[in-house]
């Protein structure tokens, strides 16, 4: 309000103001009551600190889960250790639900999704082991199932990153296993992930989400980065790569490919006011950028020059963006 009468666009008398002024603190008020929104900074610093606690103390609770099977799982009869296993998730689903029912800032839930899908990862795991079911990669599925159950259901950002990792993992030991490796050193092979990364990225597309207007953004930002991460990898280390050409040539290919996805990454973030798109295009450009100049320059430049020149490059680059920032917003006008 201060600001908007020193520019002169409205003048109120005292009255005014101060009506204006009521208004306004009760608006935040309703809105505090509400929906529990933060109005001050140090609510918003603390709203931050209770998200760690909450993250923490979900970590300290599946680990009090753990070390509990660890200590007394061998003195269980098998229908006790089945019983324990089915009410464990089943019992943390339930506190979820209390919790969010009674909360709007959804901490206590988040702590509960949290224990509720790691006692889940930890039914599977030890109903296998009771019942010696031979372990694969199908386990992956149903844990990211009931991780995107569980955050679609509340709202919760970090149970959806959790379906997202399980689902990465999951897609990325059965491309592993189509080559005929198995399904645990999927990781050997950077080019596993790629598909996975494509499949993230086209999941907003085509499921449009009218309820939790942020998950887009999220199932974007990790499609991105699961496909130019193993780019990046492939593009250094050639040897990794299923290929069966010279490792050099695997390097350059994807050297390419990589400046290309991640150039069409920005052009796309811009084209579509995707931020995150395209500050994930931008980081690894200038990565594998670095990269080639690391390669070429790195032993035979003095070292001051190669940081000038790197320096120089940043300058023009920021320059580039801006220009194409620019005219994105002539063209939104």
């Amino acid at each position: 309000m201060i600001e908007i009468e020193r520019l002169g666009l409205l003048n109120l008398d005292s009255s005014q103001r101060d009506k204006l002024t009521t208004y306004h603190d009760g608006l935040l008020r309703e809105l505090a009551g509400r929906f529990d929104v933060d109005v001050s900074e140090s609510q918003r610093q603390l709203s931050w600190g209770m998200r760690i606690v909450s993250f923490l103390g979900a970590i300290a609770l599946c680990a009090a889960a753990y070390f509990f099977v660890h200590r007394f799982w061998g003195l269980l009869t098998v229908p006790v250790q089945v019983a324990l296993l089915a009410a464990a998730p089943l019992g943390a689903v339930l506190l979820t639900e209390f919790a969010a029912r009674r909360e709007k800032t959804l901490y206590f839930a988040s702590l509960g999704a949290l224990v509720a899908l790691a006692c889940f990862i930890l039914n599977l795991s030890l109903l296998g082991v009771i019942f010696n079911i031979t372990p694969t990669q199908n386990a992956l599925l149903p844990w990211a199932a009931f991780a995107f159950i569980m955050a679609y259901a509340y709202g919760l950002r970090l149970l959806l990153v959790g379906g997202i990792l399980c689902l990465v993992a999951y897609l990325s030991a059965t491309t592993g296993t189509w080559s005929g490796c198995y399904w645990l050193s999927f990781g050997e092979r950077p080019e596993n992930f790629i598909l996975s990364g494509f499949v993230l990225f086209v999941i907003p597309l085509v499921a449009p989400h009218r309820k939790h207007h942020d998950f887009p953004a999220i199932f974007r930002l990790f499609g991105l980065l699961t496909i130019l991460l193993p780019i990046l990898l492939l593009a250094n280390w050639g040897e990794a790569s299923y290929l069966m050409i010279p490792a050099s040539t695997v390097e350059a290919a994807y050297q390419i490919a990589g400046f290309a996805l991640s150039a069409l990454a920005i052009w796309i973030g811009i084209r579509r006011g995707w931020s995150g798109v395209t500050n994930l295009g931008s980081t690894f450009f200038v990565i594998l950028l670095y990269t080639k100049f690391y390669d070429w320059w790195w032993d035979w430049m003095p070292k001051y020059l190669f940081f000038a020149v790197l320096g120089a490059v940043a300058i023009l680059l920021l320059a580039a963006l801006k220009r194409l920032r620019a005219s994105s917003q002539r063209a939104t006008v």
